[in-house]
């Protein structure tokens, strides 16, 4: 039988793609003390989700795929069991991860994986990043994730699923901490995380919030 333990601190990064969430995370892994569980979209998707339902829960905003959309409420919920089971068996968790509704239907999605951490210790990270930045790592391009990112073209400087992220990815832009990846580096994000998660938290958390939009309706 297993002993009772402190749930273990979850830290949740949300970003577009390219905002700087997965060497945040890293640094998180490399600097903070204890094993901390990176649980995150990528690893999920490439490990996790068979090929043919691929992206999964990385569906663009946009409604690209309404025949997977059913499915992508469970992938979430699915990963938000599994963050919470390793909170609560005293693991901290780091989730790097790219929220948005701009779907073909709003899916609420958010609201309910705020529900699904409900009593657990979260800090919810915006990772802001200004486009112009964004599209330069994308066009430098990613070591093993060739062509998975687009790209500048001289038709389209800026592609329509970049600006569609940037919108939809900090709606409705409730956190407890943000950070901007194009003023500091990753160690410095992380240090600013380290910092607020010693100051403790302040109720009600982001999260908490969230829990309640059900739906969340934008003004």
């Amino acid at each position: 039988m297993l002993e009772t333990v402190k749930p273990g601190q979850i830290v949740i990064l949300n970003g577009a793609p390219r905002s700087g969430k997965s060497s945040i995370a890293a640094a998180i892994q490399q600097g903070f003390d204890g094993p901390w569980m990176n649980l995150g979209v990528d690893a999920y998707i490439e490990a996790v989700t068979p090929a043919p339902y691929r992206p999964g829960l990385g569906l663009r905003p946009g409604g690209e795929r309404p025949d997977l959309e059913p499915l992508v409420p469970r992938f979430y919920a699915a990963l938000y069991e599994s963050i919470a089971a390793h909170s609560r068996l005293g693991f901290d968790v780091v989730v790097d991860v790219a929220h948005h509704d701009d779907y073909s239907t709003p899916l609420h999605i958010l609201p309910d994986c705020a529900r699904r951490l409900a009593g657990l210790p979260v800090l919810f990270v915006g990772v802001h990043c200004p486009i112009e930045t964004i599209m330069e790592r994308r066009n430098v391009g990613h070591a093993g994730r060739e062509g998975r990112y687009a790209v500048s073209t001289a038709e389209e400087p800026i592609p329509a699923p970049v600006l569609r992220w940037q919108h939809a990815v900090h709606v409705p832009g409730l956190y407890d901490l943000e950070v901007d990846t194009s003023r500091l580096n990753p160690a410095e994000c992380a240090a600013r995380i380290h910092a607020q998660l010693e100051r403790g938290a302040r109720h009600p958390t982001a999260f908490e919030r969230l829990a309640g939009m059900v739906p969340f309706t934008e003004s």
